[in-house]
């Protein structure tokens, strides 16, 4: 009998905001603008009139590179989290994505995830490092998506191109291989190459999907959800997602977007890791698959 694809979560929180948040709809969004289309940006299309630097950022056993730009030289924006539908958040290294790095290398160091002649998609990738680590474990495609295509011209390629210059992966940046798209998730599978038809056709869909911080906006969590099971392979493609159990002032998290899951019925969830820093927050990684 046929597994279904695989979520695994990864959230972070303390047992203080575990007890609290539980209206999930109490802070109504205002309406969003008209996102943008969907668009290909490709790796030539990297901002030359961006000041970009790296740091260094150590995860575990892991090194990799963090670029940084200045949200207000790209977007004429004061350095925010976000301004929705206009700017997602997509030039901050969330906590979030440093976790899912962590859970991906402990789940690869315990055999039970493998990268080589994988077909892999990050969504709202940002800097983009769970993507970056796919590429440099030997995936065999790696495609990144973000809202805004400036976000993939002035940070996720440079970003990308800094970390692939100090240890070549197996995919070559520019080639068939390391693809960048920018879009609404109700909107971009239109141009995803690797989008599953809804048949059981083997060759359609993404082996793994990586995400960090995605599910904070209520509003958006169906479509991204619809999104994933677009692109997801069946039967033995899986979801990692690493968010906060809560997100206060705007209402989203994992246990909100994992009661919309289970109540679907088409993946279920394996919780990976859970993260406690001392502050009002508790993170997890989680693992979705088919159910």
């Amino acid at each position: 009998m046929a597994t279904n694809p695989t979520f695994q979560l990864f959230s972070s929180s303390n047992d203080k905001s575990s007890s609290q948040g539980l209206g999930f709809f109490d802070s109504p969004e205002p309406p969003r603008p008209p996102p943008p289309p969907p668009v290909e940006v490709f790796s030539s299309e990297v901002s030359s009139s961006v000041a970009f630097t790296v740091d260094k950022v150590s995860i575990d056993e892991v090194t990799l590179l963090k670029g940084r730009v200045n949200t207000k030289e790209v977007f004429g924006l004061p350095n925010s989290d976000l301004v929705p539908g206009v700017y997602e958040g997509g030039l901050k290294l969330w906590e979030g994505s440093i976790d899912l790095v962590k859970a991906l290398e402990k789940e690869s160091q315990t055999g039970n995830l493998s990268f080589p002649g994988k077909r892999v998609l990050e969504l709202g990738c940002g800097h983009a490092l769970p993507g970056i680590y796919a590429c440099l474990k030997g995936a065999d495609a790696v495609h990144f998506q973000d809202f805004n295509a400036e976000v993939l011209r002035c940070l996720t390629i440079p970003n990308l191109n800094a970390n692939l210059s100090q240890k070549p992966p197996s995919v070559s940046v520019g080639g068939r291989g390391v693809r960048f798209f920018a879009g609404e998730w109700s909107e971009v599978h239109q141009l995803l190459p690797l989008v599953n038809d809804g048949e059981t056709d083997e060759k359609g869909g993404y082996d793994i999907i990586l995400m960090a911080e995605t599910i904070y906006s209520i509003s958006a969590q169906k479509s991204l959800y619809e999104l994933i099971k677009r692109c997801l392979a069946y039967p033995d493609g899986a979801v990692y997602m690493a968010a906060k159990k809560y997100y206060f002032g705007v209402g989203g998290g994992t246990r909100q977007f994992l009661s919309m899951i289970e109540k679907d019925g088409v993946l279920a969830s394996t919780l990976v890791s859970e993260v406690t820093d001392g502050s009002s927050n508790v993170r997890e990684a989680n693992d979705m698959r088919s159910s």
